[in-house]
Protein backbone atom coordinates (compact mmCIF):
# COMPACT_ATOMS: atom_id res chain seq x y z
CA UNK A 1 0.00 0.00 0.00
CA UNK A 2 1.25 3.68 -1.14
CA UNK A 3 1.99 6.24 1.66
CA UNK A 4 -1.00 8.71 1.77
CA UNK A 5 1.31 11.58 1.74
CA UNK A 6 -0.22 15.59 1.86
CA UNK A 7 1.34 15.71 -1.69
CA UNK A 8 -1.03 12.60 -2.78
CA UNK A 9 -3.83 13.86 -1.33
CA UNK A 10 -3.47 17.40 -3.00
CA UNK A 11 -3.04 16.05 -6.08
CA UNK A 12 -6.10 13.98 -6.01
CA UNK A 13 -7.75 17.01 -4.57
CA UNK A 14 -6.54 18.98 -7.77
CA UNK A 15 -7.64 16.56 -10.34
CA UNK A 16 -11.32 15.91 -9.08
CA UNK A 17 -12.47 19.08 -6.98
CA UNK A 18 -13.27 16.50 -4.22
CA UNK A 19 -12.90 17.27 -0.50
CA UNK A 20 -9.94 16.72 1.39
CA UNK A 21 -11.39 14.17 3.52
CA UNK A 22 -13.24 12.26 0.64
CA UNK A 23 -9.80 12.23 -1.02
CA UNK A 24 -7.91 10.95 1.78
CA UNK A 25 -10.86 7.89 1.99
CA UNK A 26 -10.81 7.49 -1.42
CA UNK A 27 -6.71 7.22 -1.10
CA UNK A 28 -7.36 4.51 1.72
CA UNK A 29 -9.88 2.61 -0.23
CA UNK A 30 -7.63 1.84 -3.05
CA UNK A 31 -4.24 1.64 -1.16
CA UNK A 32 -3.06 4.66 -2.49
CA UNK A 33 -3.74 4.20 -6.01
CA UNK A 34 -4.06 7.60 -7.76
CA UNK A 35 -6.05 6.32 -11.14
CA UNK A 36 -8.54 4.15 -8.69
CA UNK A 37 -8.73 7.08 -5.95
CA UNK A 38 -10.13 9.08 -9.17
CA UNK A 39 -12.70 6.32 -10.32
CA UNK A 40 -13.69 5.94 -6.09
CA UNK A 41 -15.16 9.28 -6.22
CA UNK A 42 -16.72 9.21 -9.78
CA UNK A 43 -18.65 5.92 -8.69
CA UNK A 44 -19.62 7.56 -5.40
CA UNK A 45 -20.49 10.55 -6.75
CA UNK A 46 -17.86 12.87 -5.28
CA UNK A 47 -16.31 13.64 -8.82
CA UNK A 48 -18.05 14.90 -11.84
CA UNK A 49 -14.90 14.21 -13.84
CA UNK A 50 -11.40 12.37 -13.42
CA UNK A 51 -9.36 15.38 -15.07
CA UNK A 52 -6.52 13.47 -16.48
CA UNK A 53 -4.79 16.48 -17.92
CA UNK A 54 -4.14 18.08 -14.66
CA UNK A 55 -3.84 21.84 -14.32
CA UNK A 56 -2.94 23.46 -17.57
CA UNK A 57 -0.22 26.10 -16.86
CA UNK A 58 2.53 26.33 -19.57
CA UNK A 59 2.85 29.47 -21.28
CA UNK A 60 4.75 29.48 -24.98
CA UNK A 61 3.73 29.02 -28.22
CA UNK A 62 1.55 26.54 -30.80
CA UNK A 63 3.21 26.22 -33.94
CA UNK A 64 1.02 24.94 -37.06
CA UNK A 65 2.21 24.91 -40.49
CA UNK A 66 1.24 22.88 -43.56
CA UNK A 67 1.98 21.87 -47.22
CA UNK A 68 -0.38 20.03 -49.80
CA UNK A 69 -0.26 16.28 -48.67
CA UNK A 70 1.69 17.25 -45.41
CA UNK A 71 1.58 19.10 -41.65
CA UNK A 72 3.04 19.53 -38.66
CA UNK A 73 2.24 20.88 -35.36
CA UNK A 74 4.95 22.20 -32.54
CA UNK A 75 4.54 23.04 -28.97
CA UNK A 76 7.41 25.23 -27.33
CA UNK A 77 6.73 25.96 -23.80
CA UNK A 78 8.16 29.00 -21.36
CA UNK A 79 7.21 30.37 -17.87
CA UNK A 80 5.41 33.49 -19.09
CA UNK A 81 3.17 34.69 -21.52
CA UNK A 82 4.85 37.84 -22.09
CA UNK A 83 7.49 35.83 -24.03
CA UNK A 84 4.86 34.74 -26.28
CA UNK A 85 4.95 38.00 -27.50
CA UNK A 86 8.82 37.98 -28.20
CA UNK A 87 9.71 38.36 -31.93
CA UNK A 88 12.87 35.91 -31.79
CA UNK A 89 10.35 33.30 -29.74
CA UNK A 90 7.97 33.61 -32.46
CA UNK A 91 10.70 33.19 -35.24
CA UNK A 92 12.32 30.48 -33.22
CA UNK A 93 8.70 28.43 -33.29
CA UNK A 94 7.90 28.81 -36.25
CA UNK A 95 11.48 27.64 -37.81
CA UNK A 96 10.74 24.60 -35.76
CA UNK A 97 7.67 24.23 -36.90
CA UNK A 98 8.68 24.18 -40.95
CA UNK A 99 11.51 21.90 -39.65
CA UNK A 100 8.82 19.22 -38.36
CA UNK A 101 6.91 19.72 -41.83
CA UNK A 102 10.38 18.52 -43.19
CA UNK A 103 11.86 15.94 -41.54
CA UNK A 104 9.54 14.27 -38.88
CA UNK A 105 7.83 14.83 -35.45
CA UNK A 106 10.88 12.89 -33.56
CA UNK A 107 11.67 15.71 -30.77
CA UNK A 108 14.81 13.93 -30.00
CA UNK A 109 16.14 14.24 -33.60
CA UNK A 110 14.40 17.74 -34.27
CA UNK A 111 16.41 18.82 -31.55
CA UNK A 112 19.49 18.15 -33.80
CA UNK A 113 17.73 19.89 -36.46
CA UNK A 114 19.65 23.12 -38.08
CA UNK A 115 17.61 25.62 -38.85
CA UNK A 116 19.33 27.42 -41.77
CA UNK A 117 17.25 30.38 -41.09
CA UNK A 118 18.49 31.15 -37.60
CA UNK A 119 22.00 29.48 -37.82
CA UNK A 120 21.94 26.41 -35.16
CA UNK A 121 20.23 23.21 -34.43
CA UNK A 122 17.18 23.50 -32.79
CA UNK A 123 18.64 22.71 -29.27
CA UNK A 124 21.65 25.54 -29.74
CA UNK A 125 19.02 28.24 -30.72
CA UNK A 126 17.05 27.06 -27.94
CA UNK A 127 19.85 27.66 -25.16
CA UNK A 128 20.87 30.80 -26.75
CA UNK A 129 16.60 31.85 -26.65
CA UNK A 130 16.84 31.28 -22.19
CA UNK A 131 20.18 33.18 -22.05
CA UNK A 132 18.91 36.01 -23.81
CA UNK A 133 15.15 36.28 -22.68
CA UNK A 134 15.91 34.82 -18.74
CA UNK A 135 13.57 32.11 -18.71
CA UNK A 136 13.10 28.73 -18.82
CA UNK A 137 12.07 27.13 -22.34
CA UNK A 138 11.89 23.71 -23.97
CA UNK A 139 10.24 21.86 -27.02
CA UNK A 140 7.78 19.55 -25.55
CA UNK A 141 6.08 18.17 -28.36
CA UNK A 142 5.81 17.86 -31.95
CA UNK A 143 3.28 15.86 -34.41
CA UNK A 144 3.47 15.62 -38.42
CA UNK A 145 0.67 13.97 -40.64
CA UNK A 146 0.66 12.97 -44.18
CA UNK A 147 -1.72 11.62 -46.43
CA UNK A 148 -0.74 10.07 -50.45
CA UNK A 149 -3.54 12.01 -52.14
CA UNK A 150 -5.44 14.49 -50.49
CA UNK A 151 -5.03 17.56 -48.19
CA UNK A 152 -3.52 18.19 -44.53
CA UNK A 153 -5.65 21.54 -43.47
CA UNK A 154 -4.10 23.30 -40.58
CA UNK A 155 -5.83 26.05 -38.23
CA UNK A 156 -4.76 28.14 -35.35
CA UNK A 157 -7.44 29.18 -32.57
CA UNK A 158 -6.97 32.74 -31.59
CA UNK A 159 -3.93 33.53 -33.41
CA UNK A 160 -1.46 35.70 -32.17
CA UNK A 161 0.41 35.75 -35.73
CA UNK A 162 0.55 33.85 -38.64
CA UNK A 163 0.55 29.97 -37.67
CA UNK A 164 0.98 30.87 -34.14
CA UNK A 165 -1.16 30.68 -31.25
CA UNK A 166 -2.55 28.97 -28.32
CA UNK A 167 -4.52 25.92 -29.71
CA UNK A 168 -3.14 23.99 -33.22
CA UNK A 169 -5.24 21.77 -35.33
CA UNK A 170 -4.30 19.61 -38.42
CA UNK A 171 -6.94 17.65 -40.15
CA UNK A 172 -5.40 14.83 -42.48
CA UNK A 173 -8.09 14.10 -45.53
CA UNK A 174 -7.34 11.17 -48.06
CA UNK A 175 -8.82 11.82 -51.24
CA UNK A 176 -8.66 12.25 -55.20
CA UNK A 177 -11.16 14.90 -54.99
CA UNK A 178 -9.69 18.57 -55.64
CA UNK A 179 -8.13 20.71 -53.10
CA UNK A 180 -10.54 23.62 -53.76
CA UNK A 181 -12.78 20.84 -52.21
CA UNK A 182 -10.90 19.29 -49.28
CA UNK A 183 -9.41 22.53 -47.94
CA UNK A 184 -12.38 23.96 -46.85
CA UNK A 185 -13.46 20.85 -45.33
CA UNK A 186 -10.28 20.69 -43.60
CA UNK A 187 -10.88 23.55 -42.29
CA UNK A 188 -14.06 23.34 -40.70
CA UNK A 189 -13.29 20.26 -39.25
CA UNK A 190 -10.43 21.48 -37.57
CA UNK A 191 -12.74 24.24 -36.28
CA UNK A 192 -15.14 21.30 -35.03
CA UNK A 193 -11.52 19.66 -33.81
CA UNK A 194 -10.50 23.17 -31.50
CA UNK A 195 -13.69 23.49 -30.30
CA UNK A 196 -14.88 20.02 -29.28
CA UNK A 197 -11.48 18.63 -28.54
CA UNK A 198 -11.67 14.45 -29.62
CA UNK A 199 -9.62 11.96 -28.15
CA UNK A 200 -9.92 9.78 -30.49
CA UNK A 201 -10.59 9.40 -34.61
CA UNK A 202 -12.68 6.21 -34.60
CA UNK A 203 -14.50 3.77 -32.14
CA UNK A 204 -12.16 1.35 -33.02
CA UNK A 205 -9.17 3.43 -31.96
CA UNK A 206 -10.61 3.78 -28.13
CA UNK A 207 -8.25 2.88 -25.88
CA UNK A 208 -9.49 -0.40 -24.38
CA UNK A 209 -7.86 0.30 -20.94
CA UNK A 210 -10.12 3.63 -21.29
CA UNK A 211 -13.48 1.73 -22.71
CA UNK A 212 -13.51 -1.07 -20.10
CA UNK A 213 -12.37 1.97 -17.31
CA UNK A 214 -15.31 3.98 -18.04
CA UNK A 215 -17.78 0.77 -18.13
CA UNK A 216 -16.86 0.26 -14.59
CA UNK A 217 -17.48 3.55 -13.34
CA UNK A 218 -21.10 3.35 -15.70
CA UNK A 219 -22.05 0.67 -13.86
CA UNK A 220 -21.11 1.71 -10.84
CA UNK A 221 -23.37 5.35 -11.53
CA UNK A 222 -26.72 2.67 -13.00
CA UNK A 223 -25.91 0.04 -9.87
CA UNK A 224 -27.27 3.60 -7.72
CA UNK A 225 -30.33 4.37 -9.46
CA UNK A 226 -31.98 0.89 -7.85
CA UNK A 227 -33.06 -0.04 -11.24
CA UNK A 228 -33.04 -3.75 -12.08
CA UNK A 229 -30.29 -5.33 -14.11
CA UNK A 230 -31.62 -6.03 -17.39
CA UNK A 231 -32.51 -1.97 -17.44
CA UNK A 232 -29.16 -1.67 -16.29
CA UNK A 233 -27.04 -2.74 -18.93
CA UNK A 234 -29.26 -0.93 -21.06
CA UNK A 235 -28.80 2.51 -19.43
CA UNK A 236 -24.76 1.64 -19.46
CA UNK A 237 -24.83 0.78 -23.00
CA UNK A 238 -26.57 4.40 -23.72
CA UNK A 239 -24.07 5.98 -21.66
CA UNK A 240 -21.17 4.07 -23.18
CA UNK A 241 -22.56 5.57 -26.64
CA UNK A 242 -22.71 8.95 -24.94
CA UNK A 243 -18.95 8.25 -24.29
CA UNK A 244 -18.16 7.94 -27.72
CA UNK A 245 -20.10 11.50 -28.73
CA UNK A 246 -18.22 13.25 -25.77
CA UNK A 247 -14.35 11.69 -27.29
CA UNK A 248 -14.55 9.68 -30.69
CA UNK A 249 -14.31 12.56 -33.65
CA UNK A 250 -16.72 10.67 -36.14
CA UNK A 251 -19.10 10.22 -33.62
CA UNK A 252 -19.17 13.90 -32.42
CA UNK A 253 -22.01 16.18 -33.34
CA UNK A 254 -20.73 19.08 -35.75
CA UNK A 255 -20.44 22.11 -33.23
CA UNK A 256 -20.87 24.09 -36.77
CA UNK A 257 -24.59 23.00 -37.16
CA UNK A 258 -25.39 21.48 -33.65
CA UNK A 259 -27.22 18.01 -35.36
CA UNK A 260 -25.11 16.58 -37.61
CA UNK A 261 -22.45 13.76 -36.66
CA UNK A 262 -18.66 14.39 -37.81
CA UNK A 263 -19.35 11.03 -40.11
CA UNK A 264 -21.99 12.03 -41.77
CA UNK A 265 -20.23 15.53 -42.49
CA UNK A 266 -17.64 13.59 -44.47
CA UNK A 267 -19.92 11.51 -45.95
CA UNK A 268 -22.32 14.21 -47.42
CA UNK A 269 -18.70 15.98 -48.93
CA UNK A 270 -17.97 12.82 -50.25
CA UNK A 271 -21.03 12.66 -52.34
CA UNK A 272 -21.24 16.73 -53.09
CA UNK A 273 -17.51 16.42 -54.65
CA UNK A 274 -17.62 13.04 -56.63
CA UNK A 275 -14.87 10.94 -54.50
CA UNK A 276 -14.90 9.35 -51.75
CA UNK A 277 -13.25 11.09 -48.72
CA UNK A 278 -11.61 9.53 -45.65
CA UNK A 279 -11.14 11.27 -42.71
CA UNK A 280 -7.69 9.76 -42.27
CA UNK A 281 -6.29 11.48 -39.15
CA UNK A 282 -6.30 14.55 -36.45
CA UNK A 283 -3.90 16.37 -34.31
CA UNK A 284 -4.94 18.77 -31.72
CA UNK A 285 -2.34 20.72 -29.20
CA UNK A 286 -3.87 22.88 -26.46
CA UNK A 287 -0.49 24.95 -24.94
CA UNK A 288 0.16 23.51 -21.57
CA UNK A 289 -2.39 20.63 -22.04
CA UNK A 290 -1.18 18.27 -18.60
CA UNK A 291 1.34 20.84 -17.33
CA UNK A 292 0.43 21.13 -13.76
CA UNK A 293 0.99 24.54 -12.33
CA UNK A 294 1.36 25.97 -8.74
CA UNK A 295 -1.90 26.81 -7.56
CA UNK A 296 -2.92 27.91 -4.14
CA UNK A 297 -0.53 26.57 -1.36
CA UNK A 298 -2.98 23.40 0.67
CA UNK A 299 -0.08 21.87 2.04
CA UNK A 300 -0.55 22.92 5.78
CA UNK A 301 -4.37 22.15 5.28
CA UNK A 302 -3.27 18.78 3.85
CA UNK A 303 -0.45 17.97 5.76
CA UNK A 304 -3.35 18.15 8.94
CA UNK A 305 -6.23 15.81 7.49
CA UNK A 306 -3.48 13.46 6.01
CA UNK A 307 -2.03 13.14 9.84
CA UNK A 308 -5.63 12.93 10.99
Amino acid sequence: MAEITAALVKTLREKTGAGMMDCKRALNETGGDLEQSVDWLRKKGLAAAAKKAGRVAAEGLVGVQTAGRIGAVVEVNSETDFVARNVKFQEFVTAVTKAALAGGDDVAVLKQTTLAELGGTVEVQLTGLVATIGENMTLRRAKRLEVETGVVAGYVHNALTAGLGKIGVLIALESAADESVLAPLGKQLALHVAAAAPLFLDVASVDPAALERERDVLKEQARASGKPDAILEKMVEGRIRKYYEEVVLLEQIYVIDAETKIAKVVEAAAKAAGHPIKLAGFARFLLGEGIEKEGPDFAAEVAAVAKG
